[in-house]
């Protein structure tokens, strides 16, 4: 073996009593915005919000289509429409949440390859890394501190 390539991965869980301010306002607005949801297919909202380096917050939920599964996550939709009108400021803090239409507890999700990939895009773009908070059931919440610790090996240059 010529060498190997190893990296170590890590979640944060944290109580209610533990959040910051900020946490508690993107998971809230995540939470809310999942409602609004197009999801008459899977059944499955899903709420993100975004918190740019400048403190704007945006929101959106996922879009699903008869074509399944052609939707857009809620994750990639809130980053395409920050990115697209705030092409030039920086997203710091990215939050999930997600849930069955018929259940009242939250399920407990990651975004998904295509998500994780978007993201890992932006991070690329602006040189930084984006915090990612995902919330689950009993008010806990799983912070990743960037997109290497939910897609270790990502489509990049391995050599650098």
């Amino acid at each position: 073996m010529k060498k190997r390539i190893e990296i170590n991965v890590a979640l944060e869980v944290f109580s209610k009593d533990e959040w910051t301010e900020m946490d508690a306002k993107l998971l809230s607005e995540a939470e809310k915005i999942l409602e609004n949801a197009h999801a008459p297919y899977s059944n499955f909202l899903v709420g993100a919000a975004l918190l740019l380096e400048n403190g704007q917050i945006f929101s959106a939920n996922n879009q699903e289509n008869v074509s399944f599964p052609v939707g857009v996550c809620a994750e990639r939709a809130v980053l395409s429409y920050a990115m697209a009108n705030n092409p030039d400021i920086a997203p710091v803090k990215l939050a999930i949440v997600a849930k069955r239409r018929e259940g009242m507890e939250l399920a407990t999700v990651t975004p998904c390859g295509l998500c994780r990939q978007t993201i890992n895009e932006y991070e690329y773009k602006f040189g930084r890394s984006i915090e990612i908070l995902m919330l689950g059931p009993d008010d806990e919440m799983f912070r990743a501190s960037g997109i290497d610790q939910l897609l270790p090996f990502r489509f990049s240059d391995l050599n650098d």
